[in-house]
């Protein structure tokens, strides 16, 4: 079977196969980390209590979380710290003229705005930590926490931010001596973790009649094509074609050849609907275990599903794409790297019309994007509030698992051809999401 043959082949090469097992076997480590419970806590009781008032917002955080959350173990904060300190850092890029220099240094530059990145994500865990301490305590006059007082909010402060650190060490090393990108294998790795018990809950639901059999049918159905989509448009692209001109250097002549440059449908890929539901979801879920009424109320506006969560979590994706996009992509540069080395693009003339020409071309294919996206996040919410399905088949997570496993398969199928050896695909390449 040539499907087979090609994964025996990442085991004949001996770096891959290193970076494969290294990856599972950090992958391992972090669910099983996911299962330690914080000390000093109910953690059985906590769970179900959290799932019950946390609704599809707590649902939501523990499935990045792969489950730690609810169960409030060492990872319960997860990777999300670490995703906020990115998106402050990102954003600090654009308002801080001497942050965006740095951005522009290049490795150095980079590894600058990384550490940086750490120390911010240390900062929000320990406030995020502190904050659910004081929160448990409070919850049920303190019926879920063995011995309240500073001794235990000292210690889970500790924890729940030294979890947080160990989980971004983990993405970290995953990233420079495995394979893939290692944050977003350890969100995806949360995600998979859960899919069993949504398959379960869902035959459960359907054997007592809660579900209809055709509404599973319909619910596998929309998953198939949900998956082909996603797969069409992150593999999708506007090729913009490049001519460039013949130079005669010496007695050799360069340049002459048409190429084209690849510009990607959904240029920003998972991240726009992984930071608009870290930025709206927190404060929503926080306001939730308040018992004021007018505190509940805007909680209640708040959740999954309503009309006001739905319009801003759009415009927060439609943000984010354009965002993201134009930190990643500097249409000015490309432009002057074009004239320097001779090329043009057929009809536009080389410097400030190539660039807006190009900007142009990206800020409607980054439009199709973020349209796209949000159709495919706002499933869930139909599927929840519309059928009663369990929110995990569909939208933001599929994406994160079929985007994921796309980037990880293309990098695994780089090192097999630079080593001669047959990709997983017969024909052609296969593409991740970044070209």
């Amino acid at each position: 079977m040539p499907g087979l043959s090609s994964f025996q082949n990442i085991f004949r090469i001996p770096e891959l196969k290193n970076r494969v097992v290294f990856t599972l076997v950090l992958l391992t480590i972090y669910r099983i980390g996911a299962h330690i419970p914080t000390p000093g806590i109910n953690g059985e009781a906590l769970s179900e209590f959290l799932t019950k008032k946390g609704g599809a917002l707590m649902g939501f955080f523990d499935m990045f979380s792969g489950g730690a959350l609810s169960r409030l173990t060492i990872f319960a904060l997860g990777i999300m710290p670490y995703i906020s300190a990115s998106i402050i850092m990102q954003l600090l890029t654009v308002v801080i003229p001497a942050i965006g220099s740095l951005a522009k240094e290049g490795e150095r530059g980079r590894k600058k705005i990384t550490q940086y990145s750490r120390y911010g994500t240390v900062i929000i865990s320990l406030i995020q930590s502190f904050g659910i301490a004081i929160g448990i305590e409070g919850l049920e006059k303190g019926a879920f926490v063995q011995f309240p007082g500073w001794p235990f909010r000292l210690m889970t402060v500790i924890t729940l931010t030294s979890g947080t650190a160990f989980i971004m060490w983990l993405g970290e090393q995953i990233t420079e001596r495995g394979i893939g990108n290692g944050i977003s294998l350890i969100i995806f790795a949360g995600i998979v973790a859960r899919f069993p018990s949504a398959v379960i809950n869902t035959v459960r639901l359907s054997k007592t009649g809660e579900i209809p059999i055709i509404i599973v049918i319909t619910l596998v159905a929309m998953m198939i094509a949900v998956v082909a989509t996603i797969i069409y448009i992150e593999r999708g692209q506007r090729k913009v074609p490049v001519q460039y001109a013949k130079r005669v250097v010496g007695r050799k002549v360069y340049g002459g050849q048409a190429t084209y440059i690849p510009l990607k449908i959904n240029t920003s890929g998972v991240i726009p609907p992984i930071f608009a539901s870290s930025i709206l979801g927190v404060p929503a879920m926080g306001v939730g275990f308040i018992d004021i009424p007018w505190v509940q109320v805007i909680a209640r506006q708040l959740a999954p599903g309503t009309v006001i969560y739905t319009i801003l979590y759009v415009m927060l994706i439609f943000f984010f794409c354009y965002f993201y996009t134009a930190v990643i992509f500097n249409p000015i540069d490309l432009a002057d790297n074009l004239k320097k080395y001779g090329g043009s693009i057929p009809g536009i003339t080389p410097g400030k019309k190539t660039s807006d020409y190009i900007y142009r071309v990206l800020s409607r294919l980054t439009f199709g994007g973020a349209i796209y996206l949000s159709i495919i996040c706002i499933i869930p919410e139909i599927l929840i509030h519309g059928f009663n399905v369990p929110f995990y088949f569909g939208g933001t997570s599929l994406l994160i698992v079929v985007g994921v496993a796309l980037d990880t398969v293309s990098q695994i199928e780089s090192h097999m051809l630079m080593r001669s050896y047959e990709g997983f695909l017969r024909k052609g390449k296969l593409k991740g999401r970044r070209g």
